[in-house]
């Protein structure tokens, strides 16, 4: 079976490959100048594909030491006796940097891998390291990855400072080139606490590196590189710009959920009874499909933010906010919880307002969310009882849903006060939405339009989309406005009928639902 993994990261076994060298340029420049950095990126976001390319890309000019802290356990990290014979145990273990050692050299390592005859400190295998690159016929680079797992010792913060203090001097003592640490946080501002008893500080061991600012995340123009390669060997005749667009809109440049979703449609979408061939699969249904595949599994990236949320619940209430309250959250770096978000790949900067990081993302977050109280809410008792009658020969009836839906809520919640309705009314939705649409569908909403009066809700089952617009109602003339939304959107989609859901505060309101025509189109207009 063909491998498609464009990000390199599941396989070896690589046929189509978004191209790095661009990227790979513009790091290469920054070691060219002697610049030290830190590849900080969430998750599976391609920080080791970045320096396994960056290695071989590097090899003609530079002697490249790639070490990867995974290999070292905790008790490389007990004190720096162990610290220093673990990295030279894992110096000596690249066999590729070996020719570019002189035979003193070799033996200085060799004796610092031996902790038998001796203890020795860091200041003696940076001292061993300083006369290498002295010595050594190209310069040094050091690529270090996964060093979050040792940024809560103190070792490391005494390995950083003694790198920056070679930095710092570096015209007085020899040292690397460039060095390179990759890994989740950014090191640069780490939050340390060292010892049980002693309060959280903020420490600043490595401040010399420079900003690392190349986009690591694939671009439409990426997606429809590979996919061009793609199909120059599978001729599925898809549309290509189309396709790579879609799939950005899904994952906002995600690099494993881009590979995911291809490898989705490639291997296992592809040859299905609903899409029998590569021609069926590569299509916007068949993106669709790989979308509810992947939310439906339990990835490591997933289960990774899932265990973020249950551990901090600053995040958990941010996250809340800017999903079911449409709250308008300035992104501030310098807020704790918004930068651990953007550290764990939850948000992104969207025209200086907090979002989340794509489709996908919310998606999830948003069942995680519902799935704490969808088994005691009682409209998510009532739509999974009702189910069958919105489904009619594969399809949902989505006005027979509000129908329902404004009885339910009506019955349930019509005496609860303005700010019950303001706060809960569209999560209230989805909770009774989400059962009937489980194992078929899935749903988004829309970024652009969402705020505390309104959300546009994009549902997708067996292959047909529903723009719904939630809104509270805020008199006659908004409501006008948010039909004129509506059909603007409509247009977007080239559908023909549309879905309003006003949650009324009137004491006078009128509740349930009526049809009207506008511009051509069809609203279904439904009140609680």
């Amino acid at each position: 079976m063909r491998k498609f993994n464009i990000t390199a990261a599941c396989s070896p076994d690589v046929h189509y490959m978004v191209d790095l060298h661009s990227r790979l340029c513009d790091i290469k420049g920054m070691i060219d100048d002697g610049q030290y950095f830190v590849i900080s990126r969430a998750r599976q976001y391609g920080k080791t594909t970045i320096l396994n390319a960056l290695e071989k890309f590097l090899s003609s000019d530079y002697i490249v030491v790639s070490l990867d802290f995974q290999f070292l356990s905790r008790e490389d990290f007990q004190d720096a006796s162990s610290f220093v014979a673990a990295f030279a145990r894992e110096l000596w273990q690249i066999r590729s940097c070996r020719p570019y050692m002189s035979n003193e050299i070799q033996d200085r390592l060799n004796a610092l891998r031996n902790t038998q005859e001796k203890r020795y400190l860091l200041a003696d295998l940076f001292e061993c390291l300083s006369d290498w690159c002295d010595e050594a016929e190209r310069a040094v680079v050091l690529m270090v990855d996964e060093v979050d797992s040792a940024s809560s010792n103190q070792v490391f913060l005494d390995f950083l400072s003694q790198l920056r203090g070679y930095y710092i001097h570096r015209d007085k003592r020899p040292t690397f080139q460039s060095v390179i640490l990759a890994g989740v946080h950014d090191i640069r501002n780490l939050r340390q606490k060292i010892r049980p008893d002693t309060e959280h500080k903020h420490n600043s061991p490595w401040n010399i590196a420079s900003r690392f600012d190349v986009d690591m995340s694939f671009s439409v123009k990426d997606i429809a590189g590979m996919l061009s390669d793609y199909e120059s060997d599978c001729h599925t005749g898809m549309n290509i710009s189309e396709i790579a667009q879609t799939l950005y809109e899904y994952t906002s440049g995600y690099p494993v959920l881009v590979s995911n979703m291809c490898k989705l449609m490639d291997e296992e979408i592809a040859g299905s009874k609903r899409y029998p061939t590569r021609t069926d699969a590569w299509t916007k249904n068949g993106i669709l499909e790989a979308e509810k595949r992947i939310l439906a599994d339990r990835i490591p990236l997933f289960e990774s933010m899932i265990n973020k949320l249950e551990d901090d619940e600053k995040l958990r209430k941010l996250l809340f906010s800017l999903l079911f309250e449409g709250r308008n959250i300035p992104y501030n770096p310098y807020d704790a919880s918004i930068h651990l978000a953007a550290v764990y790949g939850f948000l992104k900067n969207q025209g200086g307002a907090a979002a989340v990081a794509n489709r996908i993302f919310e998606t999830m977050l948003c069942d995680w969310f519902l799935s704490q109280e969808i088994t005691e809410s009682d409209l998510s008792k009532a739509g999974t009882l009702e189910k069958s009658q919105f489904i009619r020969s594969g399809c949902l009836d989505m006005e027979l849903v509000l129908r329902k839906f404004v009885e339910h809520f009506h019955d349930l919640y019509g005496d609860r006060p303005e700010v019950f309705l303001e706060e809960d009314g569209r999560r209230f939705f989805l909770l009774y939405l989400r059962p009937i649409i489980n194992g078929a569908g899935n749903y988004y909403m829309e970024a652009q339009t969402r705020d505390q009066r309104r959300t546009d809700v994009i549902v997708d089952y067996n292959s047909e989309q529903f723009i719904l617009e939630m809104k509270l109602w805020h008199g006659e003339e908004y409501n006008a406005r948010g039909e004129k939304q509506l059909l603007e959107y409509l247009d977007y989609y080239h559908i023909q009928k549309g879905y309003m859901l006003s949650f009324n505060f009137n004491k006078n309101k009128q509740i349930g639902v009526k049809t009207i025509r506008v511009e051509g189109k069809t609203i279904v207009e439904a009140v609680v």
